[in-house]
């Protein structure tokens, strides 16, 4: 595999300093000894088929039990590149991206995987994705990098956005009923689409520096995050945005809304921020040592689960937060 060079400072720290590496073999391994809570991970989701987490040389691992036991997924075209989001669209479609433009799906929850796109040599990484309303999935990635696909992901092209240059593209996120869209990244990046994916605007610069995530809060109000705890909010849709003040500066790479409105942000230093009115303030509810946390996931029961750098982690949630939790999730 080629060695990835030139990425920008703001991208290894997004990947968990994880973004070259060569070839390297890696011995068959038994369920019993997948050694997830020890292996580099960018993603952990919840599925049809239990927990999907994946990172390192294009491993993703399964558990059926609640995280107690592993096994590998079933991947058609194994190869040893990163992989740096695993997205799905519901319980059974995904897509999972990596470096060298690597795009694997699957359409039973993560259990088995077919390739549909890698480059050998020059492929950039692909960091996000996202099914639109009208079926297609939208891909982005370092260097600006867009790519679409009308065929459930078989199949991709470049899309051309209108005020993209060769900026990482980090993040995609929709609203709930997929008709408000951000892409965000590099340089403060933000695109806004309006209508359900079909057409982009590049937003007024706000921020110099790079944002990593976006979230849907309901209505018209976004939140934006990333490197050093900048964090900015919006309650017109991305027309003005605030600066939110936060408790921990340290760079965040993940974000989620619980299914009670909670919204959590995580990232260095093992960071875990929860906020219960709408993201106008936050709270420190975890923060560890050295480690970068990269994804996080919010199962339907028990603990919250936190992918990166050093493994997967279990996080037992407080009972309750100080106040009412506001609700995002319209």
């Amino acid at each position: 595999m080629k060695i990835l060079l030139g990425l920008s400072a703001s991208m290894l720290v997004a990947l968990g300093g994880v973004l070259a590496f060569s070839p390297r073999s890696m011995p068959p391994l038994r369920a019993s000894e997948v050694p997830v809570d020890r292996m580099q991970l960018n993603a952990v989701r919840e599925t049809s088929a239990g927990l999907v987490v994946a990172g390192e040389l294009g491993l993703i691992r399964l558990s059926s039990d609640q995280g107690r036991s592993w096994s590998a997924a079933n991947v058609a075209s194994p190869r040893q590149a990163l992989i740096t989001r695993v997205v799905f669209a519901d319980a059974n479609q995904g897509l999972a991206l990596g470096h060298e433009g690597w795009i694997l799906r699957s359409s039973d929850g993560g259990r088995n995987w077919e390739e549909t796109a890698f480059t050998e040599n020059g492929g950039a990484p692909l960091l996000d994705a996202a099914r639109l309303p009208r079926g297609d999935w939208l891909v982005v990635g370092a260097f600006g990098r867009v790519l679409r696909s009308s065929d459930d992901g078989g199949s991709w092209y470049d899309d051309v956005i209108s005020g993209l240059t060769d900026l990482h593209l980090n993040g995609i996120a929709g609203s709930v009923d997929g008709q408000r869209w951000l892409i965000v990244g590099e340089g403060g990046k933000v695109l806004r689409s309006r209508n359900a994916g079909v057409k982009w605007e590049a937003l007024p610069s706000f921020y110099e520096g790079s944002f990593y995530g976006a979230l849907s809060l309901g209505a018209d109000r976004w939140l934006v995050y990333g490197m050093r705890g900048h964090v900015f909010r919006s309650d017109d849709g991305g027309e003005h945005w605030s600066p939110v003040s936060l408790p921990s500066t340290v760079s965040l790479h993940a974000g989620r809304v619980t299914p009670d409105g909670t919204v959590l942000l995580a990232g260095e230093s093992g960071v875990l921020l929860a906020s219960n009115d709408a993201g106008r303030s936050f709270r420190v509810l975890r923060q560890v040592g050295q480690e970068i946390l990269t994804d996080l996931a919010v199962p339907a029961s028990g603990p919250w689960l936190l992918a990166g750098d050093a493994g997967l982690r279990r996080f037992d949630p407080p009972t309750q937060l100080p106040g009412s939790t506001e609700d995002v999730r319209r």
